[in-house]
């Protein structure tokens, strides 16, 4: 009967925990408003949100922003970090190194477009801390945004 129980009560943690597991997935975080209009990722225990210049098509040099946080939002110091981010496009890839630029920012400039075919990979390594990685798609929603829908 203690085996039941303990079962039981194994399964109940497992069933109750699966939810949390899956609240911060790529889809849940694309239904938050990020703090700075980016797109926010999960990587380990923190979110990253990339901010990209949205209205510019043709490829020119352009401010990349990574803000971290940890879940509940609170800013994680980017003092002694590094990073850095791989643009595709098409058949176009560029890279950018990543520097702190403040509290809990990283930044870096690239050349690129700014198209709804854009994703970035960004690598960041916080200070005592391994690498995490975090992979992006920061105009794809604005393609579909309501704005652009026809009534």
């Amino acid at each position: 009967m203690k085996t039941i129980k303990t079962l039981a009560l194994a399964a109940g943690l497992i069933l109750g925990l699966t939810p949390l597991s899956h609240a911060h997935d790529d889809a849940y975080l694309d239904t938050q408003t990020a703090p700075h209009g980016g797109q926010l990722r999960m990587a380990a225990g923190s979110h990253y949100e990339l901010v990209v210049v949205k209205d510019s098509t043709g490829a020119k040099d352009k401010p990349l922003v990574i803000y971290v946080t940890d879940h509940a939002g609170t800013k994680i110091p980017t003092a002694g970090a590094s990073g850095s981010i791989t643009l595709l496009s098409g058949k176009t890839k560029v890279s950018a190194a990543l520097t702190p630029d403040g509290d809990n920012k990283l930044t870096g400039h690239a050349v690129y477009a700014s198209t709804p075919d854009l994703k970035a990979v960004v690598k960041v390594k916080l200070a005592g801390q391994d690498e995490q990685q975090a992979r992006f798609t920061p105009l794809a929603t604005q393609a579909t945004s309501h704005e652009d829908h026809k009534h």
